[in-house]
């Protein structure tokens, strides 16, 4: 292979290199962010089911301040039965007793449903602080993966950054400017393989003196669709075929 050749494919490999670290590191903020989120989703179940518990016991209080009422007002008709005169005042005082009465059943009913309702708002929010410590757990591990990864991807970055200066001082100029012409207008790929006769990036087939050309590595070849330099890797070699199996005796 020309040595032109092999300092365009190096070249073309620092830059991929250090074009996915941007694109990693670049995505780190939303990676936080996203962790973030998940965390204060959690967080927010936790919250909401322990309003839900605050409400019930509002009403529960409030309830129970009715049933008092009512069995206050029950107490006192009772009381006051013994001091009626005449048939009707005592019908009167019974059925003002038994409405009181009445009333105070559905309160204090109302508030055992609001009891049953605490416990299970209860167990919602045992449930939803387990979630929690567990989303914490993740997340806190997801974030030290995410800084690791950073650091990793900084240091591979800087390191193929300074080799990439270090190998451009060694390029033809001519060499570099079109690198750099047909990088900036496919998307940062100007050097691509070829093993079959097709360019690997655009999959258009070449023409056969063009593969036959470019087969040899030893010359400058672009894809005459979209101008990437083209370099040619051999084929796999075919598996071995698994040797028969010797038959029975």
């Amino acid at each position: 292979m020309s040595p032109d050749l092999e300092r365009l494919i190096q070249l073309q490999q620092l830059a991929s290199t250090i074009e996915e670290a941007r694109q990693r590191i670049d995505s780190h903020p939303h990676q936080l962010a996203d962790a973030d989120a998940r965390l204060a989703e959690a967080t927010e179940h936790v919250e909401a089911a322990k309003g839900r518990l605050a409400a019930s016991q509002g009403v529960r209080r409030e309830l129970e301040k009715q049933a008092a009422l009512y069995q206050g007002r029950v107490s006192k008709f009772k009381g006051q039965l013994s001091a009626v005169k005449t048939n009707r005042e005592y019908q009167a005082m019974q059925h003002e007793t038994a409405t009181a009465e009445q009333e105070f059943s559905a309160a204090e009913e109302k508030v055992l449903e609001q009891m049953l309702d605490a416990d299970l708002i209860a167990a919602d929010i045992a449930k939803a602080e387990a979630a929690l410590a567990t989303r914490k757990k993740e997340v806190t591990a997801e974030k030290a993966s995410l800084e690791e990864e950073l650091a990793t991807l900084q240091a591979t970055m800087a390191e193929a950054t300074v080799a990439r200066e270090t190998l451009l001082k060694t390029m033809d100029s001519g060499l570099v400017a079109l690198f750099e012409q047909v990088a900036k207008v496919r998307k940062g790929i100007a050097v691509c393989a070829t093993h079959d006769g097709l360019c690997s990036v655009c999959h258009v087939r070449l023409r056969p003196q063009v593969f036959q050309q470019v087969r040899q590595n030893d010359s400058i070849v672009q894809c005459d669709v979209c101008n990437r330099i083209l370099y040619f890797v051999p084929p796999p070699a075919p598996p071995k075929a698994e040797p028969a199996a010797a038959p029975a005796q």
